[in-house]
Formats: structure tokens, sequence, C-alpha cells
């Protein structure tokens, strides 16, 4: 039998939980914790369950200038560290970056749940879509940068044909390559050799090593690389007439954790609130603004 002190505390534990219970709250329910400081209050209680107990979103992130670039010592800087950032701010969570080695990497580790999302760029399609959710943040041509010492000059890009070219291996560009590559077949000249590889460091050792004489590109990645390493490279860019699109490239996430629209509304903020333009302008990707973040626009509606 329990002692009568013992009888009383257990009455008012209850009492206590029964309070708590009718004025709605639930043991364990992180709905009921407020969100930081700073943060869209509706935004981060619309984050998934997992993520808002968590208090991150775990981004994979390859090394691709000026989106991602990996220092020596692992710190990362780009447009991708500063929209998770401001992602972040406004969620009420963390962000952090696990840097995989390539685009399909990237793909397969949020499909086994070892990442939340992928900043890309990455290229829309209603493939795609039928695993992921993307939010469609910028457009870019296809450019293709050269050593500015090249044996052999590549002033205009059809003087690609018949030459070797590297690309990221399942990347928009090496699609664009394709379309380039049937152009050259299409006017009498040989068709371009793609050379895929894992990443964009990868494509430019090739063209400085001679393996190739190209690297293929985002028009905003050729900007970053000729302008950090002036005199070192120049770079074509890739017509109409040749196949170029100019497509849009978005943000990726698993449509199993259910992370999608919010980070949708999320970039919808950011967006009326000029943050958006602001990044966009720190980075000279004026050019290649949209006027509004794009939810699964690879799908037909």
């Amino acid at each position: 039998m329990r002692s009568a002190p013992t009888a009383r505390r257990l009455t008012a534990a209850a009492a206590v939980l029964l309070a708590l219970t009718g004025c709605g709250a639930q043991v364990g329910d992180s709905a009921a914790e407020p969100a930081p400081a700073g943060a869209d209050t509706a935004l981060h209680d619309a984050l998934p369950e997992a993520v808002r107990q968590a208090g991150v979103i775990r981004f994979a992130g390859d090394s691709h200038p000026p989106y991602r670039t990996v220092a020596a010592d692992g710190a990362i800087t780009g447009i991708d560290k500063d929209f998770q950032d401001a992602l972040g701010e406004l969620l009420g969570v963390r962000t952090e970056t696990i840097v995989v080695d390539s685009l399909p990497a990237a793909l397969q580790g949020m499909l086994s749940s070892r990442y939340d999302a992928f900043n890309g760029p990455v290229k829309v399609t209603a493939e795609r879509e039928k695993q992921f959710d993307t939010i469609t943040w910028m457009t870019t041509r296809t450019s293709y940068v050269v050593p500015a010492n090249a044996p052999v000059p590549i002033p205009a890009t059809d003087a690609l044909c018949g030459k070797r070219v590297a690309v990221v291996t399942a990347s928009v560009v090496e699609e664009q390559l394709r379309q380039l590559s049937a152009f050259c077949e299409r006017t009498g000249r040989g068709a371009v050799q793609s050379i895929g590889l894992a990443d964009t460091n990868a494509t430019l050792l090739a063209a400085q090593s001679g393996r190739a004489e190209a690297a293929g590109m985002t028009q905003a990645a050729a900007i970053d690389v000729t302008t950090q390493q002036k005199g070192v490279y120049t770079y074509v860019t890739q017509t109409e007439e040749q196949g170029a699109t100019a497509d849009k490239l978005a943000l990726y996430v698993p449509k199993s954790g259910q992370l999608g629209p919010v980070l949708h509304k999320a970039f919808g903020a950011l967006f009326a609130s000029g943050r958006y333009q602001q990044i966009m302008q720190k980075w000279g990707l004026t050019d290649v603004t949209v006027p509004q973040p794009e939810f699964n626009a690879g799908t037909p509606a």
C-alpha cells in the first residue's frame, strides 16, 4: 500500500496532466514549442515533425562554384550557402551541407533519407518529379570554358564540333551538349565527344590538362570561373540555333519527406522580402533570376 504522501503526489501529478490535456497540449508534441526568435511561426510549425524535432535540414552538396565552393578546411561558401542561411533563419532551424561527389550521389542519398534536400542547380524534369518535389529559383544557359592558352582557339561554340568537352555526369549541361553535338552533325561537322566527370573542378582540370578542349557548365558558373581566375579562362555560350534552352534550375526535395511545399512557401517569402534578389545580385546573377519560385514546374498541370 502506498503511503499517504506518495498518494497525494501521484494525485497532484495526475491533476497537472489532466489540466494540460484539457487545454489541448499533448505530451511530447513539438508543435506546442514556440518557433525560435526571428523565424516565421507559421512556416516553422508547418515543417514536417521529423525536421522540427531534429532542428536541422541536411543539404547534400557537391563542389560546384559559384553555387558551392568547398575550402581545404571544409568550409563552404557560395550562393547555396547564402540561400541555406536565409531559409534556416526563416524556418527557425539549422542548415548543414554534407559534401557529396556527384549529382547521382545527391539524388540517391536523398531517396535513402541521408539528406533532406539538394539545392542544385538541377534541371527540373517530369521524370525526376515522380520522386522529388522541385522549387525552381533560377534559369540558365549552357557555356563552355576554355583555357586562355589553348593550342586551338575556340572563338565560338560551333568551334567545339569534333572536339572533346568535359561535363558533370547527369547534369543539365550534359543534355545541352547532346543538343550541340546534334547541331554539329546536322551542319556537316563532327559530333562532340562528351567526357562525363564527377564535378566542375574535375571538368576544369580536364580542360587544363588537354584531356578535353573545354569544360561545359552553367553560364553562372562560367562567369564565376572567368571572374575569379582572370586571364586563365575564356568562355563561349551555346545559342538557341545550337539547341540551347533557358533551363529551369531547382532545389530538389524527396516527396516522401513532405518538406517540399514548406520550402516552396519559404522561397516565396524570400522573394517577397527582397532577400532573393539581394543574394542573386551579390553573385552577379540578375540575368538568370525568375519572378517567382515555381513548384514542380517540370510536370504538366
